[in-house]
């Protein structure tokens, strides 16, 4: 349960407007809250994601304080719903945070109020878990098992180069560097940009994916179809260059679908449910005991790498950790197993040899 803070007031004396000029934002135009907290994400260039995250907890905070403005609520009211969240939920520390970030965002940004009493409320404690990896062995068997030429590549791309699976969705034809054998990740997780190889093993495949790609951009143009989704302002800076080659999907979806947003019909890149979907019965194909998922590969990218002599700052930079405290989890994995210290029990006499 999360403490109490003693000696607060009645809650409409907690808010109070935020004075802080670095926050000064402009005026809202939407005229519902949850329109406004999606217009102020949107503004604040946060992921599409963040803005779905914070809408969900915003929305579930509202509702189960019976539909009351949350200008009228206040220290007693978020207090409560935390409170919920982690004694009666039992959400995850990670999931907690989010929801608190949400609410903060909600009053900070939207409301424009103060509430520097939420800095003293207690955060849980994210403690670091060990991450799932499989043998070389295993995965060589899980990517047989993909079906479907796509997923298959897309699995091999995952391992082979460490990237996210949204990173890897979200490839642009100009990305890929068969010359430089790089592939270049644009905006991943921090808004960072970094450099990851591209392995030679996957040229052929990707040159065949490209085409099928270039068959579907090639469609679009010929239907008139509006061009893919845009970083930022660029749509409007380069109005025809989401429609260009240059900027389409390595991985298009194979349907077109309406932007959540702006409410444009385009075509998205392959939805990573879809792939999640194949990489579990590919999982199961393969008799691997193990709850395994798509980010699996990452973790199997650096621990296999370390585990062949890589440094720890090599793998830090292709993962695109900020600090390599990040990265050490990696080397905690590899002092289990075989290249941990010899148990005791193998020293008895009698013992089956290995």
């Amino acid at each position: 349960m999360l403490p109490s803070v003693p000696g607060l007031g009645p809650a409409r004396k907690t808010l109070r407007p935020a004075v802080n000029p670095a926050d000064r934002l402009p005026p809202l135009q939407s005229a519902k809250r949850l329109d406004q907290l999606r217009e102020r994400v949107r503004y604040l260039h946060y992921s599409r994601r963040t803005e779905e995250a914070y809408v969900f907890w915003c929305r579930a905070y509202i509702r189960w304080h019976g539909l009351r403005h949350p200008a009228d609520m206040g220290n007693a009211e978020v207090e409560a719903f935390l409170t919920y969240l982690a004694a009666e939920r039992g959400l995850a520390p990670s999931t907690h945070k989010q929801a608190l970030s949400a609410l903060l965002f909600l009053y900070g940004k939207v409301l424009g109020v103060s509430l520097p009493w939420l800095t003293e409320i207690g955060r849980p404690q994210v403690q670091r878990r060990l991450p799932v990896v499989l043998s070389v062995d295993e995965v060589g068997a899980l990517l047989a098992q993909m079906q479907g030429a796509e997923h298959r590549l897309l699995a091999r791309l995952l391992y082979g180069t460490g990237l996210r699976i949204t990173e890897a969705l979200q490839l642009r034809v100009m990305d890929v560097d068969f010359s430089q054998r790089a592939l270049i990740v644009r905006a991943g997780k921090g808004g960072k940009d970094r450099v990851v190889m591209l392995p030679q093993a996957l040229h052929a495949e990707l040159h065949e994916q490209l085409g099928l790609a270039r068959r579907v951009w090639a469609a679009d143009v010929e239907a008139g179809q509006a061009g893919v989704e845009m970083p930022h302002a660029l749509e409007r800076k380069y109005p025809r260059a989401g429609a260009s080659w240059t900027w389409f999907w390595v991985f298009p979806q194979d349907h077109l679908s309406t932007d959540p947003r702006s409410g444009v019909v385009r075509r998205h890149h392959l939805y990573d449910q879809t792939f999640q979907r194949a990489f579990k019965r590919a999982l199961s194909a393969a008799g691997i005991a193990k709850p395994a998922t798509p980010h699996t590969l990452r973790h199997c990218f650096a621990t296999h790498l370390l585990q062949s002599g890589s440094d720890i700052r090599t793998v830090q930079q292709l993962l695109g950790h900020s600090d390599v405290a990040t990265t050490m989890i990696y080397t905690h994995v590899l002092k289990m197993g075989g290249g941990a210290v010899r148990s005791p029990l193998d020293a008895l006499p009698g013992q089956p040899p290995n």
